[in-house]
């Protein structure tokens, strides 16, 4: 998701410089989105980006030029096999991503404020992969909105938050390397489930933080993919590491190795990592509400399917980290809000308690973090309501971002 003034500075720490950058979600076309309000329309630029494959695979975006402030973005591919992702780049710098973005799914979308410069649009594995957008002119200022100084209020909130479940996830490393360095398997298959939920919280504030000397589009030093990367998505050129990795040996191979205890040193590194870098975020009231909307599409695209706990099969846990990331989001733009639209806020606000709710019936305090394990039967029987359920809720949930944008 997008963070602060869009393009966030170089930062350096020590002899490591990383750039940082939110998470894109989709890309929009130049209309009004069925979904938008009238009022704000007009406010709204709006750029669709539509993957197809015709006998090659290609990345059409609507637009070359829009003005500066709000941008809504909409991914849709109709047919692409090789592209999966599309990214938000300026100067290498990773603005946002949006990724598992399977041929035939609907359309995502994500709002950005963009201020005038250039940037591209990045889609690997499409025969062109970079198409230049120009962003021209100046944003509006919203100072003496009050709405928008309760949203601002909300990200200084919410950046406490993220600071929060960063600290407490660093910790939850150690504990598991302390276990893996000890050969300790059972002890380290609970940490393992005890650390996943700070990550899955804040997932889409973290993604696309770039270590120095790499680009923006290499895998081995993006560090989200050092940390999260899956099988199914796995950069043979890198090869494993990361969490998974972990998961793997401890669920899979059900064995402590070297190799094991590597990764797992590798990982508390990574993490302690990201824990000085995420302090110097500087949030928008957009990033917060594309970020929520961003860890229901991860519910849907990876949890649901049983991807991305693919050895401990905990999706449950993850996926209820996602819902409880996504609605502490939406709870620190909800004062402002309810200024802006209190008819939208209580009706998002009504479909987190039925999803919290849902959740709830599938907790287990004997289960690995909680929650019961995402098997065979139990996704089969299960995964089809907890879809509709999150649909429910995603639907006005992906209003937000132009409402807080243009207020």
């Amino acid at each position: 998701m997008p963070f602060g003034s869009t393009v966030r500075p170089l930062i350096t720490l020590g002899a490591l410089g990383v750039v940082t950058a939110l998470a894109l979600t989709g890309c929009a076309g130049a209309s009004p989105s069925a979904g938008g309000d009238t009022k704000d329309a007009g406010k709204v630029s709006r750029v669709s980006v539509t993957l197809t494959n015709d006998g090659s695979d290609k990345c059409a975006v609507s637009e070359s030029k829009v003005p500066a402030g709000p941008v809504t973005f909409t991914v849709k591919n109709e047919s692409s096999t090789a592209i999966t992702e599309v990214e938000l780049l300026q100067d290498q710098r990773i603005l946002g991503e949006k990724e598992n973005l399977a041929p035939g799914l609907g359309a995502v979308t994500f709002t950005a404020t963009l201020t005038g410069g250039k940037y591209q649009v990045y889609c690997p594995g499409a025969e062109t992969e970079l198409t230049d957008l120009t962003v021209t002119g100046k944003v509006a200022s919203t100072a003496n909105s009050s709405a928008a100084t309760l949203l601002q209020d909300g990200t200084k909130g919410y950046a406490q938050y993220v600071d929060g479940q960063v600290t407490d996830m660093v910790a939850a490393v150690k504990q598991l390397q302390a276990d893996v360095d000890k050969g300790d398997l059972a002890a380290a298959r609970t940490d393992y489930a005890n650390a996943r939920p700070f990550y899955e919280h804040i997932e889409s504030d973290v993604d696309g933080f770039v270590k120095k000397g790499h680009k923006a589009t290499d895998n081995a030093g993006n560090l989200d993919y050092l940390l999260d990367m899956r099988a199914s998505n796995l950069d043979t050129a890198v090869g494993w590491s990361g969490f998974h990795a972990v998961e793997k040996d401890l669920f899979q191979a059900g064995a402590i190795t070297a190799s094991t205890k590597q990764t797992a040193a590798d990982l508390t590194e990574n993490v302690e990592l990201l824990a000085k870098l995420v302090p110097t975020l500087d949030y928008k009231p957009e990033d917060l509400a594309n970020g929520a909307a961003s860890l229901l599409e991860e519910v849907q695209s990876n949890k649901i399917t049983g991807e991305e706990e693919a050895y401990s099969h905990i999706d449950l846990v993850d996926l209820a980290a996602n819902v409880e990331g996504s609605r502490q989001a939406f709870a620190y733009l909800k004062p402002g809000l309810t200024k802006l639209d209190p008819t939208l806020t209580k009706q998002i606000a009504k479909q987190f308690d039925a999803t919290n709710t849902m959740m709830d019936g599938f907790r287990d305090a004997s289960g690995l973090g909680g929650f019961r394990t995402w098997d065979a039967a139990t996704k089969a029987a299960h995964a089809n309501a907890i879809s509709q359920q999150v649909q429910a809720l995603q639907d006005p949930l992906s209003r937000l971002a132009e409402k807080v944008a243009t207020a």
